[in-house]
């Protein structure tokens, strides 16, 4: 007897499914398109019209860098910024590990006290902490508290205001951090890499926070996004930002007050693409 050889019958191939348009999403997305594009369209025309010899000018954007007391503002409002982010890191993010791994009957606590800054007004919140740094000059002068009062208003660099700032931004990290964690299996990872033999500094910086890379990135976004538009606390304690100085600005060059909104605008998107493309995981395909 001879055996026969058979090829195993091909499996048949499923057609692809086209994708139906969604003309109620359509709809949406293009309503959502002119709220937002037709305004800053409007915005970029206002800027670029020369409105002494008539047609269109890119002199209110290349004037930017030299105009006065705008490197200064940007300079302070960047480097509040950046503390602030930081800031906002060091205080939620070991916090929330903290909670998540070894305290978790303290969620509720924790949570309730994030949301404590949305529920007190900013201008409430502004008002004691002005009168809580007039007590640095006067009654606790000479005292190490109120030379701390005193040197937390440079203002070439205001510390109070990074400490308000995080203040603020910590409800907006929380909640980005919190889905971050919610979404891996921190305790399982936690116990292989302890049962592997890993530090706790290992366990954190090597396996949770690349886990995390995401909701680290939205949180500092979100805070970032927070410092550099906030303008009443700011005003309040006559503090100079860029906020501050495009209202001081706009009463004497309306179109080079809104030529810096544009472009930090555009900055505010360009730096969300940025962290949108460092999310990104690389995938990698392979062909059996």
């Amino acid at each position: 007897m001879t055996a026969v050889l058979t090829r195993p019958a091909e499996a048949p191939a499923v057609p692809r499914r086209k994708r139906k348009f969604d003309v109620g999403r359509g709809v949406v997305l293009t309503l959502a398109g002119i709220y937002f594009l037709v305004p800053l369209a409007a915005a970029v025309w206002f800027t670029i019209q020369d409105k002494v010899h008539g047609g269109v000018t890119g002199e209110y954007y290349t004037s930017i860098p030299q105009a006065e007391g705008f490197a200064g503002a940007l300079r302070r409002s960047l480097s509040l910024a950046v503390l602030t982010v930081l800031g906002v890191l060091l205080v939620t993010v070991p916090a929330m590990l903290a909670v998540t791994l070894r305290l978790p009957r303290l969620r509720p606590l924790v949570e309730g006290l994030s949301l404590l800054p949305l529920v007190i007004p900013p201008i409430a919140l502004v008002a004691g902490v002005r009168d809580m740094l007039a007590l640095g000059p006067n009654q606790l002068s000479g005292t190490p508290f109120g030379d701390a009062l005193v040197s937390s208003q440079d203002p070439e660099l205001p510390i109070i205001l990074i400490v308000v700032y995080i203040v603020l931004a910590t409800p907006f990290a929380y909640r980005s951090l919190d889905a971050g964690i919610r979404a891996i299996d921190a305790r399982t990872l936690v116990d292989a890499a302890r049962g592997l033999g890993s530090s706790w500094f290992d366990v954190v910086w090597r396996v949770l926070l690349p886990n995390l890379r995401g909701a680290v990135l939205g949180a500092a976004f979100l805070t970032l996004g927070l410092v550099l538009g906030e303008y009443t606390i700011a005003s309040i304690l006559l503090f100079d930002t860029l906020p501050t100085w495009l209202v001081k600005i706009s009463g004497e060059n309306g179109q080079l007050s809104v030529s810096v909104s544009t472009a930090s605008l555009l900055f505010t998107w360009i730096l969300l693409l940025v962290v949108s493309l460092a999310d990104r995981r690389p995938t990698s395909r392979s062909d059996s």
